[in-house]
Parts: C-alpha cells; sequence; structure tokens
C-alpha cells in the first residue's frame, strides 16, 4: 500500500512542503513518484518518518539524523530504546505532576485551616525534579582548575548558535554509542573506539584531558545523577557503556 504526499502530511503533521524537503537532501526519498509528479510513501518509509521525528525530540539535526539513519542498526532495537526513554520521561513528567498536585492540596488545606506550617513534608516539594551539575562541576574544578578555567573561556565565547550546534553534536554522538550498546559491541571493537576519539576530541575543544582526567570524566557521567540521566535518557545503562569505553581508550591512546 502506497500513500501520497499529502496523506503521509495530514497523517503526521509534517507538511508537504517539509517532506519535499527530505526528499530533496536524500533524508526521506519517496517510493516512487507517479507519472502525475506526485510523491508516494510506502510503510518502510512512514517508519523511517517515524524515526526522524523521534530524534527531531531530541532536538538533533538533519545531518545527525541522516548519519543515525545511514548505520543500519536494526530498527525495532533502535525503536525500543526510543521507547524506553520516552516511557522514563513520562513517569517523570507524572512524577512532578503529582509533586505539583500534592504542594496545591497542601497549601489550600493550610490555607482553609489558617495554618501557617502549610507543608506536611518538605522534601516531597521536590520530588521529580533532577538535580543539577553543581557537585560535579564542583569535583571538576577543585581536581583540575586550570582546565576548568580554560573550559569557561570557551563556553563564554560561544554563541547561542554554537551551543546549540554542540549540543546537537553530544546528543548525535550519545545515540551512536547507545546503537553500539543496544547490539552488544564490545567497548573495545575498533567502531567504538573511534566514535570514543570523536568524543575526545571534542572534549578538546575545551580542555585537554590526560589518561586519568579522561577516566575521571567517564566515571563523572556514572556518579553524577544530572549526567547519568542524561545518558540513561537515551538508552539504560549508556553511561556506564560510554565510561568503559573512555577506559579503554585512554589506556590504549592516552597512557
Amino acid at each position: 500500500m502506497a500513500w501520497s504526499i499529502a496523506d503521509v502530511a495530514r497523517m503526521s503533521g509534517v507538511t508537504s512542503r517539509t517532506l519535499r524537503h527530505y526528499d530533496e537532501i536524500g533524508l526521506l526519498p519517496p517510493a516512487w513518484i507517479g507519472s502525475n509528479g506526485h510523491r508516494y510513501y510506502e510503510e518502510a518509509d512512514l517508519l523511517r518518518l517515524q524515526q526522524i521525528l523521534l530524534m527531531r525530540e531530541l532536538d538533533l539535526g538533519l545531518r545527525e539524523i541522516q548519519a543515525v539513519l545511514d548505520s543500519h542498526v536494526d530498527q525495532v532495537t533502535v525503536l525500543r530504546e526510543h521507547h524506553r526513554r520516552l516511557l522514563r520521561e513520562r513517569d517523570r513528567l507524572e512524577t512532578l505532576a503529582r509533586t505539583v498536585g500534592r504542594t496545591i492540596a497542601e497549601l489550600e488545606e493550610g490555607k482553609d485551616n489558617d495554618d501557617m506550617t502549610k507543608i506536611n513534608r518538605p522534601e516531597n516539594l521536590f520530588e521529580g525534579f533532577e538535580p543539577s551539575h553543581s557537585e560535579a562541576e564542583a569535583e571538576v574544578r577543585e581536581r583540575w582548575p586550570q582546565a576548568w578555567e580554560q573550559s569557561q573561556q570557551v563556553i563564554e565565547a560561544m554563541t547561542a548558535e554554537d551551543m546549540e550546534r554542540w549540543q546537537r553534536e553530544v546528543t548525535a554522538q550519545m545515540i551512536r554509542m547507545a546503537e553500539f550498546m543496544v547490539v552488544g559491541t564490545s567497548v573495545a571493537d575498533p567502531a567504538v573506539q573511534a566514535e570514543v576519539d570523536a568524543h575526545y576530541q571534542g572534549v578538546c575543544r575545551f580542555w585537554t584531558p590526560n589518561a586519568a582526567a579522561y577516566e575521571g570524566l567517564g566515571q563523572t557521567y556514572v556518579e553524577d545523577p544530572q549526567f547519568r540521566s542524561n545518558f540513561d535518557k537515551i538508552a539504560e545503562g549508556l553511561a556506564v557503556y560510554q565510561r568503559d569505553a573512555m577506559v579503554v581508550y585512554a589506556d590504549a591512546r592516552l597512557s
């Protein structure tokens, strides 16, 4: 069965103009073009469009999405990871909704009772919020003060566009590592180590860690709740996989 570009636009909410653009850049070519010049899409194309939209939700750029789709990782495996990430985010938002709802109820009850102490358990105010990077940043600043200052100077010089581009690159890199992980690729595999080398070169834009510092950075990804959450939103266990791959890289290339 095939669907016209108008059908796909209606089903997906993606405009026909955007679909034509995706075709022009090779991201989503139609299955075939009719004699009338209209584009037609089959089931495989709809599944590919779903993947594109999922990765757009992660704020990936079109080039990064193209690279991920061209890696030919099993589609079901990747979708399972997207599904887990979405479920975790749903659960987190549901917890936040309960937190806010509970706070509203306690404030209203306290107001009705003229009770100055309206909150029964203050720790409940913060259920569902993700911790900040402050503790990890403090540790990095203490252990590697020169590197910290250098990285801060680079960050301050970045424009908003530079920052957005860098964040997309980081997210795309995490997704590529997740794809290796979910299919059971060893962290010592040359393809994984090539990805870690790209990660290391990215870090070197801000500071140049030696072997111990690079291994320490990988450990921070695992131990710091915010860093670990960011990795595990992509795929459960990704922080540990990234750390282990960085250890192999540091031992082989930086020692």
